[in-house]
């Protein structure tokens, strides 16, 4: 029977959001840019000891937002905690943007951006990195000048791993006292560089961050939103009144008040990227430098029947043939052994 419904012109337009495949676990995923080790002991134990009171009842948020706040080096009133990176990225849309209204960023880059604009019936104006996947700052700078409602910016950006360096973040910024920029810092933990300390310099500023890749607690879906007091406000009128669940609020301040889970994790694979790397390399395959838990890669025209056949054999990669073309791919950062398999295949592969 069909449906007669007055849905919006901005969903009909828009093609339905294609989740990640089903049947996944088991496999070697280095598709995601999860944290593939999982989670520290301490998050979950937090998680299991919860009582059913707790889970029966609503969150509070207080005593959490405190303690993650000063792992951010930030006050309770500069956090906002959502259901997720996507959702802390979602809110910018509640927010500032209107139908017809401008968005800027710079693409390949983290699809979401685009998905949101889609829904809110917003104008996208995509830059594009340049063939050494740099960030073309010039051009941003005079697409700033037209005042967007929002700039977004991953850094390290994915999936080129492009790290945006301070004094370019600091040029877009004086360019843009009229729109809200937002630096998506999803893997600020493998690049050391972080704009949290500039929110009060600038407030305009919105840092996103996510729990989902150092921490480990993808499955949980913890982000966060992170400016100054005045500027989150606005923010905040656009959030639902209990937005995370007690289990990734648990388990988050078990993660941050360990540390050494998150620690080992990172360390683990700045070691492993620059190692995978050169093993690639040594293969012929052009890699990007990354700043993040995972490396872009060009296997050219052999690339595509390789990754179907890693796929065969249950190793999961991300291809961007659609937006780099035919042999390029995003590889995880996983474990040691997962790394390995993979090298074996693509070692008989060429």
């Amino acid at each position: 029977m069909k449906v007669h419904l007055p849905v919006r012109q901005a969903i009909l337009r828009r093609r339905t959001y294609e989740a990640p495949a089903e049947g996944r676990f088991g496999k070697i995923r280095l598709d995601f840019n999860e944290n593939t080790t999982g989670c520290g002991a301490a998050a979950r134990k937090a998680i299991q000891q919860l009582t059913a009171k707790q889970i029966a009842l609503y969150p509070e948020y207080e005593k959490p937002t405190d303690k993650l706040a000063r792992y951010f080096r930030v006050r309770p009133e500069e956090l906002l905690l959502t259901n997720g990176g996507d959702d802390a990225l979602r809110v910018f849309f509640d927010t500032f943007v209107e139908s017809g209204s401008r968005i800027l960023t710079c693409e390949p880059t983290f699809p979401m951006y685009r998905y949101y604009a889609e829904i809110a019936d917003a104008r996208v104006e995509a830059l594009r990195y340049g063939p050494d996947m740099e960030l073309p700052l010039a051009a941003l700078l005079a697409a700033l000048r037209k005042k967007p409602r929002v700039f977004f910016l991953a850094n390290p950006n994915n999936p080129t791993g492009t790290l945006v360096g301070k004094e370019a973040i600091r040029k877009l910024l004086r360019a843009a006292p009229h729109t809200a920029v937002v630096i998506d810092e999803a893997y600020a933990e493998f690049s050391e560089i972080s704009a949290i300390p500039w929110i009060h310099e600038f407030p305009q500023l919105f840092i996103a961050r996510t729990f989902s890749k150092a921490e480990g607690l993808a499955g949980l879906r913890l982000g966060a939103v992170i400016s100054s007091r005045d500027s989150l406000s606005l923010v905040r009128r656009a959030m639902p009144p209990f937005p995370v669940n007690a289990a990734a609020l648990a388990a988050a301040v078990a993660a941050i008040e360990d540390g050494t889970a998150i620690q080992r994790y990172v360390r683990g694979v700045k070691r492993l990227r620059a190692w995978f790397k050169r093993e690639l390399e040594k293969r012929n395959v052009r890699v990007f430098p990354s700043a993040g838990n995972f490396l872009l890669a060009d296997f050219g025209k052999r690339g595509p029947a390789l990754f179907r056949k890693l796929e065969r054999h249950g190793i999961l990669v991300r291809e961007r043939s659609k937006d780099l073309g035919p042999g390029f791919v995003r590889i995880t950062i996983g474990t040691e052994a997962e790394l390995k398999s993979l090298l074996r295949h693509v070692g008989r592969s060429l």
